[in-house]
């Protein structure tokens, strides 16, 4: 009986420099089940990698640019898509799996590594809003974002090929192998970046580390398990990329501390004084050796101007303190100026101060400048400073606990204090002033964002809180942006004052104490005239913000 020609299964697509370039590949140097754990090893590790330059994308741009949720959403939405266009791509490197991969994974390597360095090169020594670069620091977002995500893309059909290579199987199976790998691998570096590599190692040289184990890993795949597939010009080159990559990431995180002292200089001036990485932010200030001129920034975000702050730190909190003050709950103002205001007046008993900064308020206490400036707040036997999310802590706080409420925060527009705009959160507030209780709100620059401030004054009469509006000016634009604002650099424009709201169960009267020492900068007539002022920017008929619907 003539048995019928049964053709052999297709064998993998040739890599490049296979001997002759054609025909079966190589054997490799280890059995086939060692090679497939090799192989899913590298598909975790290269998975971790690229989620750590994601994550590590979204919060350099937050930092730098400002609103989380905006900058998270272009980068994933951006990533995701190229990955699509990455896998299309690499339809036309199967055939050469091995040294495409290899290569593949030195260029991510570089770029992903040096992103971060490379971002904040652009944002420090162009001023990242001004001239012919005012988009730099977005446009280069997206652009890293674009060829890093079609390299991760270009990944998968690429190792598909090669442990099909080491082992055919189902490619369904082989599939479901890849994608488990991938996804551990991408807990990993998600658990990773936030845990280990930001509060250890910074973005910088945790970016550019994270290059290097790429690179490494990428090489070793390739240059140990597919060695005999490649020609030996091709091992060559693909070594020599690899050792070119290594050590452009290896001298770019020797100087990484230099870079960024330059950087800062670039960003700050000359006169740092003070740069600290605390648990939550960045904490700069900068002045001369006795802390004067004093400015002090959270996250690039200028918070304090010396020139300034006392006109914004009276406003705060002089009006609230007309009437009952012996029990007054400080929300933010880890740096004491709203504390030192407080303080002025006769009567008060206890001030708690709810930070959630701890850095922040060891630097007030302790720094020679900042600690005058505030007039050695946290010294008061009175102030008692506490570190907890003031969402959390109000939830415990027991009702009518106390008779002012000053909320020092940044602007509601800043994504991070949108939470702590909410009508939830006003009507905690409500809760634990006292029935004949005031709270004071920094609602951002009136006159430059009147709709934002608006939807604050629907929020509080929605929570049951009617409100008074007024604004104060700034003595000089040029030298006093907001405290409060997301500001994202120094060559923002500077908003041309404060808008704050004076709240309480019934409408307050806009009135300072007439038994605290006399302000250096507000008086009952220049009070009288920014509340006409703020009421001639009202924007009627605003919806209130609500923690799952936010406005701002």
């Amino acid at each position: 009986m003539i048995e019928p020609h049964v053709p052999a299964p297709p064998g993998p697509p040739p890599s490049w420099g296979a001997p002759g370039g054609a025909g079966a590949p190589a054997p490799l140097p280890v059995r086939p089940g060692t090679g497939r754990f090799l192989v899913l090893a590298g598909v975790f590790v290269c998975a971790a990698c690229g989620l750590v330059y994601e994550l590590e994308l979204v919060a350099l741009a937050s930092y730098l640019i400002g609103d989380s949720v905006t900058q998270a959403s272009v980068v994933l939405s951006v990533m995701v898509f190229a990955m699509g266009l990455g896998s299309l791509a690499a339809k036309r490197l199967r055939r050469f799996a091995a040294a495409g991969f290899g290569a593949l994974e030195a260029g991510l390597a570089l770029v992903g590594g040096s992103s971060a360095m490379v971002l904040y090169a652009v944002f420090a020594w162009t001023g990242g809003w001004g001239g012919l670069w005012a988009d730099g620091p977005r446009v280069l977002l997206v652009g890293f974002s674009l060829t890093i995500g079609v390299l991760i893309g270009a990944e998968v059909p690429l190792l598909m090929e090669l442990i099909q290579r080491v082992r055919r199987q189902d490619p369904g199976g082989a599939v479901a192998d890849l994608f488990a790998a991938d996804y551990v691998g991408a807990l990993v570096g998600g658990l990773a970046f936030p845990f280990v590599l930001l509060p250890f190692l910074g973005q910088l040289t945790g970016a550019l580390l994270t290059g290097t184990v790429n690179a490494v890993v990428g090489a070793a795949l390739v240059l140990g398990l597919f060695r005999r597939d490649l020609t030996r010009r091709a091992r060559w080159l693909l070594l020599t990329a690899n050792v070119l990559v290594l050590a452009l990431l290896a001298t770019a995180t020797v100087l990484a501390d230099d870079f960024e002292r330059a950087a800062r200089h670039a960003v700050y001036g000359q006169d740092v004084r003070v740069a600290v990485r605390t648990d939550v932010q960045e904490v700069v200030l900068t002045g001369d050796a006795d802390g004067r001129p004093l400015d002090l920034f959270l996250d690039g975000r200028l918070r304090v101007s010396d020139s300034d702050e006392r006109r914004y730190h009276e406003a705060l909190v002089r009006p609230a303190m007309d009437g009952p003050h012996a029990r007054v709950l400080i929300l933010g103002g880890g740096d004491g100026l709203a504390a030192r205001e407080v303080l002025r007046h006769p009567g008060v008993r206890r001030v708690d101060v709810v930070e959630p900064d701890a850095g922040l308020v060891r630097l007030a206490r302790n720094d020679p400048g900042l600690s005058a400036l505030n007039e050695h707040a946290y010294g008061d036997p009175r102030l008692h400073a506490g570190t907890a999310d003031a969402f959390r802590r109000l939830r415990s706080t027991p009702s009518a606990a106390y008779d002012v409420v000053i909320s020092d925060l940044p602007d509601p527009d800043i994504t991070a204090s949108t939470k702590l705009y909410s009508q939830e959160f006003y009507g905690l507030l409500r809760r634990v002033l006292a029935p004949d209780g005031r709270l004071a709100v920094h609602a951002g620059p009136v006159a430059d964002r009147p709709r934002t401030f608006w939807t604050v004054d629907a929020t509080l009469r929605a929570a049951g809180l009617p409100a008074v509006a007024y604004r104060v000016g700034t003595r000089d634009a040029d030298l006093a942006p907001d405290p409060g604002r997301a500001s994202a650099g120094l060559h923002a424009p500077a908003p041309r004052g404060w808008g704050f709201l004076l709240a309480a169960r019934a409408a307050p009267a806009l009135r300072l104490d007439p038994a605290a020492p006399r302000p250096r900068t507000l008086t009952p007539e220049s009070l009288a005239g920014g509340a006409r002022d703020a009421a001639r920017t009202r924007v009627p008929g605003l919806p209130p913000s609500t923690l799952v619907h936010p406005r701002y």
